[in-house]
């Protein structure tokens, strides 16, 4: 019996795909072989020493102390993707709020404490104040292809934008998924310099921290729009306060609001709704959950932010899985202890990412609880354990 913890109110279109007689699933759950996560931190909590792995059900996981769990030979998985077009709805939505001042002409109508020909004669004097432009042949700068960036690419080649984009790590998936009508950019400042709006969908990580600074906002054109809906640290917050202050540039728009910006004239701040539909919720948390299935289940690795994705299809009942640091002799030594046992290999798989490797084998008879600790004793073996049939 597998036992998970939900951190967070998960859908419950993906707890159940997993089956009762096999899975002990709640909030208050003891000494729990996974988690299953949203939204809640989890840097400050005390992880169980049994602990075998973590489903985010979403993309990000800054909520998450992904290294110091690697560092045990933990996986954690997360759903790229699955929320991808609630997000890309939203960012198409929020071009139009910024290209018709939306927000601010609804505010104004709303101020307006007026009657019959009095609010008609108003409506009519106050709308030149929010004159927009239309989206056809404006240019859409996206930094980051990912799922999320593709889409948002193709759609906004459908409303008859140009669309640049820049993504030095874009996979083969999505550069095939990209339409070719999107043209592809050299740097960021390339497309800082070319578009009227600029999306950015890229994880918040050392290297995108304050990606968006002081002198990449100096390149934007004065009546350009910067939509984030990737995390808050993505852009450098008082140079943008200076940029809008200023004038440099015209709108920004983002999905993580903060004390300077909520009640900025030039600032529209929404509360976090990238992934808040109902759809978005149930196809992360089926995602997350099936491949927490596979990996608890059968050793599996898919979707996961730290580990390889290692996947052997299971030959025999008796299976191994064992993270471990990837250095020279790591292999050897794994089949030199299952030899010493006299256990026939019928299949193996190993595959590396940085720091860590992981091998999974499959064997002609059962592991005993002795040889699982003559592996785990190796120097190097950050964890190693039974698949169960």
């Amino acid at each position: 019996m597998f036992r998970i913890q939900t951190l967070n109110s998960i859908a419950a279109a993906g707890l159940k795909r997993l089956p009762k007689d096999r899975y002990e699933v709640g909030p208050e759950v003891e000494s729990p072989d996974a988690f299953v996560v949203r939204s809640q931190s989890m840097h400050e909590m005390s992880l169980p020493p049994n602990l075998l792995a973590v489903g985010r059900a979403g993309a990000g996981v800054n909520n998450i102390p992904v290294a110091a769990l690697t560092e045990r030979g933990i996986p954690v998985f997360n759903a790229p993707g699955a929320n991808a077009n609630a997000v890309k709805e939203l960012v198409l939505g929020s071009l139009f709020i910024a290209a018709r001042n939306i927000v601010t002409a609804h505010e104004y109508v709303r101020s307006l404490d007026l009657e019959g020909e009095e609010l008609a004669r108003a409506v009519e004097a106050g709308k030149k104040r929010f004159v927009g432009s239309e989206l056809p042949g404006r240019t859409l700068g996206v930094i980051g292809l990912g799922a999320i960036g593709v889409e948002v690419a193709n759609s906004a080649l459908g409303l008859g934008m140009s669309v640049i984009g820049f993504d030095p790590k874009i996979t083969v998936e999505r550069a095939w998924q990209l339409s070719s009508g999107v043209q592809q950019a050299n740097s960021i400042e390339e497309v800082l310099r070319n578009a009227d709006f600029t999306t950015v969908h890229v994880p918040l990580v050392d290297g995108t921290r304050g990606m968006i600074d002081a002198a990449r906002l100096k390149l934007m054109k004065a009546h350009s729009v910067l939509l984030n809906f990737s995390r808050n640290g993505i852009v450098d917050e008082s140079a943008l306060l200076e940029a809008l202050n200023s004038e440099s540039i015209a709108t920004y728009v983002t999905d993580f609001p903060t004390a300077e910006f909520k009640n900025h004239p030039r600032a529209v701040c929404l509360p976090h709704l990238g992934a808040s539909t109902n759809e978005a919720e149930e196809n992360s948390a089926v995602m997350v959950v099936d491949t927490l299935r596979q990996y608890l289940e059968q050793g599996n690795v898919r979707h996961s932010v730290n580990f390889p994705d290692t996947v052997l299809p299971r030959t025999r009942p008796d299976r191994v899985a064992i993270p471990h640091a990837n250095m020279p002799n790591m292999v050897a030594q794994i089949l030199s202890a299952l030899a010493a046992a006299d256990l026939n290999i019928a299949d193996m798989v190993n595959h590396s990412r940085g720091s860590i490797s992981y091998t999974i084998v499959d064997l002609d008879a059962p592991v005993t609880e002795a040889t699982l600790a003559r592996i785990q004793s190796i120097d190097g073996i950050l964890s190693a354990r039974i698949c169960p049939e």
